[in-house]
């Protein structure tokens, strides 16, 4: 089974996602550029937006174990472009430096206490890591040059969503039900959803579902398709699905309250 990205593979490739997300937002015409993929932001509001969440996550970092994130007051961010740049790779700086100081393994506070990732600065690194990349897409969208994730970020980042975002202990409250991810790069995933929550596997080849009972779907593309599908970027047809295709619906409704 592959591992996960090494922690210095996390912030070289955060270093290169936010590098890229400059870029986009130098090329851009205004900063009053509507973004297409988070249509109520401006290309200024999506900066501003990632830029503060390195800010509140470097210090959520630098804190350690703690049952919730330190109080922080809103940052501001400057209106110039120049400026607004600096600023952003300022945040990024701050970021890295918090993850760098504290090293994968120590505790910090998570959202996502009840999944299947750790709430640790690594898994910080790697959740981290898909925000920026994801939202460098969002940014090249908004300038007419989207290019897909690099592989290694597509790869980790369908593992990462799925074991971080989807794996709970909330009950699911339909048919227990079964998706398979498949990347065309040759790995795969698997969802089991039922009264016990959600929980993920990667899986060595793809298997038959669990019987009758079982809603059973699986979905099939690029490792960057499936990570742009699962953040809501691109629309459920540009995969290639197979089964009961409610399933994916009632997936993308769902927000379970642990």
């Amino acid at each position: 089974m592959e591992e996960t990205l090494a922690f210095a593979d996390l912030l070289r490739l955060m270093d290169e996602r936010s590098t890229a997300f400059r870029a986009a937002v130098a090329a851009a015409p205004s900063l009053d550029v509507r973004v297409p993929t988070c249509p109520e932001w401006t290309l200024f509001d999506l900066v501003q937006h990632l830029g503060d969440g390195r800010r509140r996550w470097a210090a959520t970092v630098a804190a350690g174990p703690a049952d919730a994130p330190p109080a922080m007051s809103a940052p501001v961010a400057p209106r110039e472009r120049e400026a607004l740049l600096a600023w952003f790779a300022a945040s990024t700086e701050e970021l890295l430096a918090a993850l760098r100081e504290a090293g994968p393994d120590r505790g910090c506070w998570t959202w996502w206490g009840d999944s299947q990732s750790p709430q640790t600065t690594g898994a910080v690194a790697r959740h981290q890591l898909q925000q920026v990349a994801v939202h460098t897409y969002d940014a090249q969208v908004a300038v007419g040059a989207p290019q897909p994730l690099p592989a290694e970020v597509a790869l980790d980042g369908v593992d990462e969503f799925v074991t971080t975002c989807v794996a709970t202990t909330a009950a699911w409250p339909h048919q227990p039900a079964v998706i398979d991810y498949h990347a065309t790069e040759g790995r795969s995933w698997r969802l089991w959803f039922s009264a016990d929550g959600a929980r993920a596997a990667r899986l060595r080849r793809p298997v038959a579902d669990e019987g009758p009972e079982v809603a059973y779907a699986s979905a099939r593309g690029t490792a960057n398709e499936l990570v742009m599908f699962c953040y809501g970027r691109i629309a459920m047809d540009s995969l290639r699905l197979d089964g009961d295709r409610r399933v994916f619906d009632q997936l993308i409704a769902w927000e379970p309250e642990a």
